[in-house]
């Protein structure tokens, strides 16, 4: 019998900015969000296999992100732990490394 702990999976939302931000993506990049959504509600946020993954620096309210695509331009996520005791991730942010406000996060 399987521990219940290892198949409670993650609820990921999407905020209403990023939603937006998802219909723009190229069809590359959005199969490689769906991907890492995928990863995010089996896993939870710690995905250290994607690139420049990592907790935002100065982040208070557990705010991470990771890089999609290698190259220009990179796109990037940015999810927050919304709630840690029925697992709720909220992706916040997805576009490119260029238009992303790091300090809106913190």
């Amino acid at each position: 019998m399987k521990n219940a702990e290892s198949t409670c999976l993650w609820t990921v939302i999407f905020s209403r900015k990023a939603e937006k931000q998802t219909k723009k993506l190229p069809q590359t990049i959005a199969e490689q969000l769906y991907t890492l959504r995928k990863e995010l509600e089996a896993a939870g946020p710690a995905v250290p296999g994607w690139p420049n993954y990592g907790k935002i620096v100065g982040s208070k309210s557990g705010h991470y992100h990771c890089h999609l695509n290698k190259g220009h331009p990179t796109y990037v996520v940015v999810w927050q732990v919304v709630n840690n005791i029925v697992r709720i991730l909220e992706i916040q942010f997805v576009g490119t490394h260029e238009k992303v406000d790091y300090s809106r996060f913190k």
